[in-house]
């Protein structure tokens, strides 16, 4: 019999082993360029479950999204870390205390296609007075492009007509978000 030690029994009981396989997880991004991707599949699924418990603290504590940094912080936790366009829709209330967050759009790299009709939909599904809308730009620059500036207008000009106010369109770079209304786009 062989009194070498095995493998397991080499490697002490309280050390895990780290895998660095993708996992599916709130949506977030698993890429090089995600601040996900050198996180252990354990780091993720804490990640993952912060997130849902923020956005479930938020809603309880009915949250005033009163100031565009407000905003701001809490895209950047959302939309930060994906490797392609994603663009959501914050809803909230009357008095602009938060109600949900939803992805409501993925797209490609450099592209998210978004058709009002569908959020209109989402904005009379949670019974919402207004709506921050974002999205983010995977490649690193916050910058609105004359695309973005566009869009805004199309979802401000759907929207009014079921008395629902736009309140601001948040870009989100990896490192940085920009308010348009901070920019005085809206």
């Amino acid at each position: 019999m062989n009194s070498a030690p095995t493998k397991a029994a080499r490697r002490p009981r309280n050390q895990t082993k780290t895998v660095r396989e993708p996992v599916a997880a709130y949506a977030a991004g698993d890429g090089v360029l995600s601040f996900r991707h050198g996180l252990t599949c354990r780091e993720r699924g804490t990640v993952d479950r912060a997130l849902a418990i923020v956005g479930r603290c938020m809603a309880g504590g009915r949250t005033a999204f009163d100031c565009p940094d407000t905003a701001k912080q809490y895209l950047q936790l959302q939309l930060g870390g994906e490797r392609h366009e994603v663009f959501g829709v914050l809803f909230l209330d009357g008095q602009n205390r938060f109600l949900a967050f939803e992805k409501m759009f993925h797209g490609t790299l450099t592209h998210t296609s978004v058709y009002p009709r569908q959020v209109a939909l989402a904005v009379l599904g949670h019974h919402a007075a207004a709506v921050v809308i974002c999205h983010n730009h995977p490649g690193g620059s916050a910058q609105p492009s004359r695309a973005d500036e566009a869009l805004t207008q199309t979802l401000k000009e759907a929207l009014s007509l079921i008395d629902v106010r736009v309140l601001d369109h948040v870009i989100v770079a990896p490192r940085e978000a920009l308010s348009m209304a901070e920019r005085g786009m809206m």
